[in-house]
């Protein structure tokens, strides 16, 4: 399981700026005539259109895609009443997910008010403001009258997210699981263990599904739900069971489903051999479910389980689904998310486990035997199939039940305008991070006595991206540790000064490969006190699966050591480096940027083809343009010349390659001005994700200046052509830099180094 640091935790949240929202504006703003338009006296006219037909509210303003994440804090996680202001950041981080997901703006209203009368009042004044309205976190039996008169008053699409999201997740994942065992939902007995928000909601929906009421047995943490009980509501009575079960004990005998959404280990594993044959147990409270996975599969070998953990299979995740059901009522201007609208999201959910999983999904969990199955109910919360699988479906049912208000008719072009909302850098580096998570590697860190280092391994120690080795003073590293409060155990701690024997035996290793090149012995041994030379000799000998260094020395200083004791990959000439671009609109791609200073038509061209297959490797289609300051022969000289001459040759050498040049940047980037001027460039249509630039300068001035001034999330240095990984950070990279790199050389490293 993700082990969560608390410190890092609240330095997460508590880093400039705080929180995890920000508002940014989507219009230029830096003319007066750009104030002018959008304040006064140009925000005049919208306000007229507005004031003459509402429904221009859509056309001017942010209201379509703007979701209110809205709780009173009465029923947080697992921390139960806390208050409005302590559930903040849970409405953040929900809002987050949003954006992430489904490319939805949020703004987090918490709000201090018990009373359901006051709460509704509140929220209901806010509907010209808000597209749609998410209810988070608010406690039973509240919430359910808050929620049915809220929909009733309102005409945008809402959602209590903790009945309705885990309803519909749980339901998809019951109808699979249904179908994989050979069972029919109206004929299943069921057992409940919580009487919550969730667990009603889950009723109601497997009701519509075709589940018997008969064969329902609920019971919460007072016991059973039977007609005797006079402390609930009448929604949650509507489940109360007319049988003759007291105990947990009785409603198991036969029963074939168990839902658990209420506390850990409720439920003894010895009750699960008192089932039905091929049982279905989904335990889904958190951390901990009501059954340990381990236990409940070492007991039944017949069992289809789900918990809410993602280190078990089946996980139940609402992220499933409310970002593309709101995705989907946004978009038809649905004034509701109605039962229609649950179940399509349901249906596609079920559908869409049956489908081939992707090779990026694949790759993201290290799993290639992810199939439709018991072990696969449903799908990944990294498949970038779910926007256009759930999304249409959902405003689809709202189309044909009537509350629609703006009906879509091009669905080809919704589903492109679904891909383009997100890019596909959203999920880049989580993809990277959950593949490198399925089979951890050695990494050693050469420069592990200084803090960033070591608070990284911390990171990926505890989130099993790798397994850190530490280079350095094993005195100095503890003390930094102890400091910093940093948590170590796992890393191993080696001071290469102490290791006289595997020093020696590096060094002769080292002087057999560079006797010819003028190494003598006792160089040999001299290097090997550096620990650079001692990193990647680890590597080399298969000590250690990759390398990161670079964080205190300058790069050319830092590559040396592995080029001389590694080298490069069979039939790579020269090594090059490359820099993510991570963009709203996608990742970028940037080479080379570190290593060649000013490379020959030849030499672009080796880097033209490193390049390529790199982008393949982060799940991108490379659509190549070589850098220049002229545009096809508009400008003369040496430069323009050399790069034209390169994409002459890179034509030739990989044929399949989508490739163009030379351009300058800013035409390479726009489709719009290669469709005007140069329509015949095969980028005319997309434009170009990957600039190969003509030297080092340009390339390494275009990606500094785009990190400090744009907002972009830049990665890399990624090094290209080494015969196993190896990976120079750029001199003060950040913690986050680090983590980066090492995922990405642990998948480099899981494909046996030939990736990059």
């Amino acid at each position: 399981m993700l082990k969560v640091n608390k410190q890092d935790a609240l330095n997460y949240h508590s880093q400039e700026p705080a929180g995890k929202l920000e508002v940014v504006p989507t219009k230029p703003m830096s003319t007066q005539l750009d104030l002018a338009l959008a304040y006064s006296p140009g925000v005049a006219e919208p306000c007229k259109a507005i004031a003459e037909n509402p429904d221009d509210v859509y056309k001017y303003t942010a209201k379509g895609n703007l979701v209110a994440v809205i709780s009173n804090g009465t029923a947080v996680l697992g921390l139960g009443n806390i208050g409005p202001a302590a559930s903040k950041p849970v409405m953040e981080g929900k809002g987050v997910l949003f954006k992430k997901f489904a490319g939805i703006d949020c703004f987090d209203i918490e709000i201090d008010a018990t009373d359901p009368d006051e709460f509704i009042r509140i929220v209901k004044s806010l509907e010209p403001t808000f597209g749609g309205i998410n209810l988070e976190d608010i406690k039973a039996p509240e919430c359910f009258r808050i929620e049915t008169e809220l929909r009733e008053k309102m005409n945008i699409p809402l959602m209590h997210d903790d009945q309705h999201g885990t309803a519909i997740i749980t339901s998809a994942a019951l109808l699979n699981a249904l179908e994989i065992v050979g069972k029919k939902i109206d004929e299943v007995k069921l057992v409940v263990s919580g009487a919550g928000a969730a667990a009603v909601s889950c009723l109601r929906l497997y009701l519509a599904l075709g589940l018997n009421r008969d064969n329902v047995v609920v019971f919460d943490k007072d016991g059973v739900i039977n007609a005797g009980r006079t402390d609930l509501a009448p929604i949650q009575m509507q489940f109360a069971t007319s049988r003759t079960v007291t105990t947990l004990e009785e409603a198991m005998t036969g029963a074939d489903v168990f839902l658990g959404l209420s506390a850990a280990n409720v439920l003894p594993a010895g009750l699960l051999l008192l089932m039905a044959d091929n049982p279905i147990v989904f335990a889904l409270a958190n951390p901990d479910p009501e059954v340990s996975y381990q236990l409940a599969m070492a007991t039944r070998d017949d069992l289809v389980m789900a918990t809410g953990r993602s280190d078990h299979p089946n996980q139940v995740n609402n992220v499933l689904g409310f970002p593309y059901i709101f995705r989907g009522a946004l978009d038809v201007r649905a004034t509701e998310i109605n039962e229609a609208m649950k179940l399509a999201a349901v249906h596609a959910l079920a559908e869409l486990s049956k489908e081939p999983v992707p090779e990026m999904v694949n790759k993201a969990y290290g799993d290639n035997t992810l199939a439709f199955g018991r072990n696969y109910l449903i799908p990944k919360p990294l498949d970038p199939r779910l926007i256009t699988s759930i999304s249409p479906a959902v405003a689809k049912a709202a189309m044909e039940s009537g509350v629609a208000r703006l009906p879509i008719e091009d669905w080809t072009a919704y589903e492109d305008q679904l891909r383009a909302r997100l890019g596909v850098n959203q999920k880049l580096m989580n993809r990277l991070t959950s593949a490198a998570r399925a089979n951890p590697k050695r990494v050693v860190f050469a420069e592990a006595d200084n803090y960033k280092i070591l608070k990284a391994a911390q990171i990926l120690q505890d989130e099993g991206i790798c397994t850190p080795i530490l280079l350095g003073p094993q005195e100095k590293i503890e003390t930094i540790a102890r400091e910093n409060s940093l948590d170590l155990e796992g890393c191993e701690i080696i001071n290469i000064l102490k290791q006289d024997a595997k020093r020696d035996d590096y060094a002769k290793l080292l002087y057999e490969k560079r006797q010819r090149r003028g190494m003598t012995l006792y160089e040999g041994r001299r290097l090997m006190r550096e620990r650079n030379y001692y990193a990647a000799m680890m590597v080399e000998t298969g000590e250690a699966d990759a390398c990161i260094t670079g964080l205190t020395k300058d790069y050319g200083k830092s590559i040396i050591p592995s080029l001389q004791v590694i080298g490069t990959e069979d039939g790579v000439k020269r090594v090059s480096s490359m820099y993510i671009i991570q963009h709203k609109k996608g990742p970028y791609f940037f080479a080379d940027t570190t290593v060649n200073i000013n490379p020959t038509a030849e030499e672009m061209v080796e880097i033209i083809g490193l390049t390529a297959r790199a982008v393949r490797f982060f799940d991108a289609v490379p659509r190549v343009a070589v850098i220049s300051y002229s545009n096809f022969g508009s400008n003369a000289g040496p430069l323009p010349e050399k790069t034209r001459r390169a994409t002459e040759l890179a034509k030739a050498r990989f044929p399949d390659l989508l490739i163009d040049g030379e351009m300058q940047a800013n035409v390479a980037l726009s489709p719009q001005l290669l469709q005007e001027h140069y329509g015949f460039s095969p980028l005319a249509e997309k434009g170009a994700n990957t600039l190969i630039f003509p030297n080092v300068e340009s390339g390494n001035i275009a990606y500094k200046v785009l990190q400090e001034i744009s907002g972009t999330e830049v990665i890399g240095p990624v090094l290209m052509g080494m015969r196993k990984p190896v990976h120079i950070l750029q001199l003060g990279a950040s913690v986050r830099d680090i983590v980066n790199m090492a995922a990405i050389a642990v998948v480099d490293a899981q494909m046996g180094g030939k990736a990059l």
